[in-house]
């Protein structure tokens, strides 16, 4: 179950943002980019309850709450982010492997 969660989609893209600094949940919203409110909430929570996300809310007016990534939320994202850019530079061999399956198919 942790796995999905720190490989999820979201999951994922919330911890490598927040690798490189904490985030208000409106800012973080527009870094990881076409996240709901309602997703991004849970995968926070998640992610939270997990311990990877560190919440941090602030009582002033407006109420401010700052996402950061816990010392073990540091680890996974460090993990999910090398596994991210191993991913990228593995594009083209992926897509010659399938294209050799599909023939191969036909």
């Amino acid at each position: 179950m942790i796995l999905e969660h720190v490989t999820s989609r979201w999951g994922v893209l919330v911890l490598v943002a927040l690798l490189e600094r904490s985030y208000r949940f409106s800012e973080l919203r527009r870094e990881v980019g076409g996240v709901s409110e309602k997703m991004l909430a849970q995968t926070l929570q998640t992610l939270e309850r997990d311990g990877f996300v560190h919440r941090d809310a602030k009582p002033v007016i407006p109420p401010r709450v700052d996402y950061s990534l816990t010392p073990l939320g540091v680890e996974a994202a460090e993990q999910v982010s090398a596994l991210a850019r191993w991913t990228e530079r593995q594009v083209d061999a992926v897509q010659a492997a399938r294209e050799a399956y599909d023939e191969a198919r036909a």
